[in-house]
């Protein structure tokens, strides 16, 4: 699919917003006054600055409004609920601990699982579309809920929880990627299927549908280079977990933590652009392009 760059600066900087404002609506750690504001500012701005960013991936922006009101069947829907109710909850946690110091532990603790399940809806957009073999998984909502947590573990500075979730995370990508390469071939999908004329007889690609370009084309039909793809998977694995990692074992700097988190955004940001790059939509078939 078109790895459109709104939606990996949502899915990047939404969840590692949510995964911090997890941490800090559990109690894990508990700050006030002026440090408590610096560390919700932070949360906030990667969490509303990632949704913010996914309307300009709407066709009309305006409406965007409309989406809370199909929740009964509808992800994004419930994303939307969901982050504004974490939102809001996370926010009167927050003024406690900035202008009362004072942690209303219910107050966060539900903030902490709203923020959970904001990261989960955002994850099950992309995990229902048996269209796009490559997140028909369970190791879809896996993968963003580890990655969620162990970069919010990071920014919080849980040195002990992130050691211990940032490899997880990475597990899972690794895992995710492995799965990912056999998933379009082993749905069983192909272009008799995609056209509906297996029952006749072998199907192939005689000429395009149509000659010029289309909405389908522009959306769901992108093809990475498997070499360019293996480079940027490296790529991810060493900024978005490795340095992390190794920088949380030295000793602690101000400094260090801070090549920390921007290793790990860097690295994120590289998996989240190859996760839209290398889905396989089953309507590539129709156009002869899987």
């Amino acid at each position: 699919m078109h790895p459109a760059p709104s939606v990996i600066v949502f899915t990047t900087l939404s969840g590692l917003g949510f995964g911090l404002l997890f941490w800090l609506g559990l109690g894990v750690i508990v700050p006030t006054g002026w440090v408590a504001f610096t560390f919700f500012v932070i949360a906030y701005l990667l969490a509303v600055g990632g949704l913010m960013a996914s309307t300009f991936h709407l066709g009309h922006p305006e409406r965007a409004l409309k989406a809370f009101t199909q929740w009964r069947s509808s992800w994004l829907s419930r994303e939307g609920v969901s982050s504004v109710a974490a939102l809001v909850v996370m926010a009167i946690y927050g003024a406690g601990l900035v202008f009362f110091d004072t942690a209303w532990l219910l107050v966060g603790i539900t903030g902490a699982v709203l923020s959970a399940v904001t990261v989960f809806t955002t994850s099950m957009i992309y995990t229902q579309m048996k269209t796009v073999p490559r997140w028909n998984t369970p190791l879809t909502p896996l993968l963003f809920m580890a990655i969620a947590l162990a970069g919010g573990a990071l920014l919080a500075g849980q040195v002990a929880i992130a050691l211990i979730l940032i490899p997880i995370a990475a597990l899972a990508q690794v895992a995710w990627w492995l799965r990912g390469d056999r998933a379009f071939a082993q749905s069983g999908t192909d272009m008799a299927t995609a056209t509906g004329l297996g029952n006749i007889g072998t199907v192939r690609a005689f000429e395009p549908p149509h000659t010029g370009n289309n909405y389908l084309l522009r959306e769901f039909v992108y093809v990475v280079g498997r070499k360019h793809a293996q480079k940027l998977r490296m790529i991810a694995l060493l900024f978005g977990y490795t340095i992390p990692f190794v920088l949380l074992l030295v000793p602690f700097s101000h400094i260090a933590a801070l090549v920390a988190v921007l290793a790990h955004l860097g690295g994120i940001a590289a998996s989240r652009w190859l996760f839209f790059a290398e889905a396989e939509h089953v309507v590539g078939l129709y156009y002869g392009k899987r």
